[in-house]
């Protein structure tokens, strides 16, 4: 039987700046968007090139602000291969209308986007009152959303999965846990400690496969205590192509290297199963 593969977390940019202009959030373009862009026919031959059947395909918050159209439009112009995760302004009095808006564009999934690659995280916003009708919104219609935060966000993560145990929160990057120091990870606890919420997923991305050969980590250790801790049927794959350097391919072979010791079956849920589960149109 053909392995299945889902992406979770790819992105792509257009080359009609016309039809899908610039507009970065926190207004600085991010280095990636600009030196390396691709576009989503490109991103489709990586993924063919890769063995990876179809994605979530994350809007790039640092291209294009809180305009989803061109994710909007490539997963409507690619069903079979694509849904599309957007992000929205929440604290914006209209930000139920304008989510409204986007799910019926094709929107299946949120991200919040509070820092990153071009901005310190700015996690003040996170559990915002204000944004608490979305997350009501997304309560009720069964929509993930995607959190980008570091560390300093974890107890408001943590705050946000008591306050909306139906809403699925999926953690970009792991919330990039510090973990040189080595098993037991004493380290990243707070992220170890997100296990008790059963709403809260994890995105297993080059930025973890990476951060496991510094210091005194090592995958086997680490990945262990991961899915020891969470189940691999709440973590999942995502290649953060093309902001990732490397090819996708390159990066599915690393991470498939390093889960090598796994079982089938939670390969098969890191990779694709935990994925489908989030975003059923990706089944």
């Amino acid at each position: 039987m053909k392995t299945t593969y889902i992406d979770i977390h790819p992105h792509a940019i257009s080359q009609d700046d016309k039809r899908y202009p610039l507009g970065p959030i926190f207004g600085k373009q991010s280095d990636w968007s600009r030196q390396r862009p691709v576009t989503i026919d490109g991103l489709i031959k990586e993924m063919d090139a890769a063995g990876v059947q179809k994605a979530a395909l994350v809007h790039a918050s640092t291209y294009y602000g809180y305009d989803n159209s061109y994710v909007c439009d490539a997963a409507a112009e690619h069903p079979d291969r694509f849904t599309a995760v957007g992000s929205v302004d929440l604290l914006q009095p209209d930000a139920v209308d304008q989510v409204k808006r986007w799910l019926l564009r094709g929107l299946t999934g949120l991200r919040l986007y509070t820092g990153g690659t071009v901005a310190a995280f700015d996690t003040s916003t996170m559990d915002d009152p204000r944004s608490f009708p979305v997350w009501h919104l997304a309560s009720d219609l069964g929509v993930p959303i995607c959190l980008q935060t570091g560390a300093e966000g974890l107890a408001q993560v943590a705050g946000l999965a008591k306050r909306f145990p139906r809403v699925n929160i999926l953690l970009d990057h792991l919330s990039r846990p510090k973990i040189d120091d080595g098993a037991p990870y004493a380290a990243a606890s707070s992220l170890f400690a997100l296990a008790a919420f059963e709403n809260v997923f994890l995105k297993l991305t080059p930025r973890t496969t990476d951060a496991v050969q510094v210091g005194k980590a090592d995958p086997e250790s680490f990945f262990t205590r991961l899915v020891t801790t969470f189940g691999s049927s709440r973590i999942a794959w995502g290649s953060n192509f093309p902001a990732s350097e490397g090819t996708m391919k390159a990066n599915l072979d690393t991470a498939r290297e390093m889960l090598a010791f796994l079982p089938a079956t939670d390969r098969h849920a890191i990779f694709a199963g935990t994925a489908q589960r989030l975003y059923p149109a990706l089944k």
